[in-house]
């Protein structure tokens, strides 16, 4: 399996969920070994900011990530299209220093890197296999994670909110999977921290435009929902976001229950840091292998369903 990039470049404009204001981003296609590199342009120059689990500085609201003075805001959905739709090398020129929220979800991304076409390229794609099961707990909330060939997520959450109450998926990410199950799922938030936050300066591009807002009773948007679990869908893109900053792409089965943006963060970043214990880097072609050997060394492993 080689690894990807884009075939042209596609940019998109819209509104910055923090600042308010219009923001821009322009992906282009990249060279092999390239990643995801972000390209940040401002008054002191033009910086380069490969994301990795410890250049995440921020999880509030959405996921920032930062180098020194210099951060682009908001990075999830458009990291989670880029791994959902298989793609490995690409640059992503921003201006105003957020992605541009657009509906909330990954569509528009989808869309774009759609538009551009995927080009396949000679060197192999490599990733990281979970090589033993690990987990990561605080309270009621948690990742377990275990070897499996594919990547999978049952994700659980469970709201204080008669629209949501608890929720539970089970979701195996493919391009076709990604596109029509996750891709547009919102984010979603509730009307009395939407209002305390505008009045403090945050959130100001915040709106029904670009988000699911929850009312004591019910869901204010006018359109209403776009599926009936449109919330866990929207917690597992986040995921599959927040995921996609690790120096390679993952494979394993994680079962998720009732995490953010820091929780997510904070997985990642102990699972890699101890990643000799927990980790194999290896071809995605030889992925299957891979499980197997894993499976004789005395490890539990899954199989996608499709397999």
């Amino acid at each position: 399996m080689q690894q990807t990039t884009i075939q042209k470049s596609v940019k998109c404009s819209g509104i910055g969920l923090h600042s308010g204001r219009k923001v821009e981003l322009v992906i282009r296609p990249a060279g092999e070994d390239t990643g995801i590199v972000f390209v940040l342009k401002n008054e002191n120059g033009t910086r380069f900011l490969s994301p990795t689990p410890e250049s995440v500085v921020g999880t509030g609201l959405a996921t920032t990530l930062g180098e020194g003075r210099d951060s682009i805001a908001t990075v999830e959905h458009l990291m989670a299209a880029l791994r959902g739709m298989g793609i490995d090398n690409v640059q992503i020129e921003v201006s105003g220093g957020e992605v541009p929220i657009m509906d909330g979800s990954a569509a528009s991304f989808v869309f774009l890197l759609k538009s551009a076409g995927i080009r396949r390229q000679s060197r192999p794609r490599r990733v990281f296999m979970l090589a033993k099961p690990f987990s990561h707990r605080n309270g009621d909330k948690y990742i377990n994670a275990r070897p499996y060939d594919g990547f999978r997520v049952d994700y659980v959450i469970d709201f204080d909110h008669p629209m949501i109450a608890r929720q539970q998926l089970r979701f195996e990410l493919t391009p076709e999977s990604f596109a029509t199950e996750v891709a547009k799922a919102r984010t979603f938030g509730f009307l009395r921290d939407v209002e305390y936050l505008q009045k403090n300066g945050l959130a100001l591009g915040g709106s029904l435009d670009n988000a699911v807002v929850l009312d004591e009773y019910g869901v204010v948007n006018a359109e209403g929902l776009r599926y009936e679990n449109e919330f866990v869908r929207h917690k597992i893109l986040d995921f599959i976001g927040d995921m996609a900053v690790s120096p390679l792409p993952l494979m394993g089965h994680f079962e998720v229950c009732c995490s953010g943006h820091a929780f997510n963060n904070e997985f990642l970043r102990i699972l890699t840091e101890n990643g000799a214990t927990y980790l194999r880097t290896v071809e995605a072609s030889a992925a299957r292998a891979a499980a197997a050997a894993i499976q004789e060394e005395g490890e539990a492993i899954g199989v996608p369903a499709m397999a």
